[in-house]
């Protein structure tokens, strides 16, 4: 049996009213299935802002399309993930909706397996994402599409 890992203390504890707010949406064209990095644009975002500390919220406004944080390094991990929703969602699968094109299910189902919404915590006016992270929006679908991606930021 394993032993539990261990929690530290809290680290840089901040209080404080919540005294600002900003919203806005950016399109994505997709090129056909496959991940899109959108970090800079939700970065700039949050720079136009001017909110230092606080959370920005990303939410792709489609079913077939769906948003991660994943390693922005190496590209073979999304080649990887792509495999992996292949499998778990094969493209011609015996499905019972097929009204707009067979990878239309597939498509909702792997948006189902990932995330509609992202909550991203911000430290000194900057995504708290770690070293190797990226903000993704994943095109499900063969062909490309036009993403609405609403960006909203509370804080201080």
């Amino acid at each position: 049996m394993r032993s539990a890992g261990r929690i530290g203390p809290l680290q840089g504890f901040l209080a404080g009213e919540v005294t600002r707010q900003a919203s806005a949406t950016v399109t994505v064209a997709t090129g056909g299935q496959g991940f899109t990095d959108i970090t800079e644009a939700v970065a700039a975002f949050v720079r136009e802002s001017s909110i230092r500390a606080g959370v920005v919220s990303v939410f792709c406004r489609h079913t077939s399309a769906s948003l991660t944080i994943q390693e922005n390094a190496d590209p073979d991990v999304r080649t990887d993930l792509m495999t992996a929703l292949d499998g778990l969602a094969p493209r011609h699968g015996h499905y019972v909706h097929g009204m707009e094109g067979p990878d239309d299910m597939p498509a909702h189902i792997r948006t189902m397996l990932t995330d509609s919404g992202l909550t991203i915590p911000l430290r000194d006016g900057r995504l708290a994402l770690g070293t190797w992270q990226g903000i993704y929006l994943i095109e499900h679908r063969d062909r490309g599409h036009r993403r609405e991606i609403v960006l909203s930021v509370v804080g201080a």
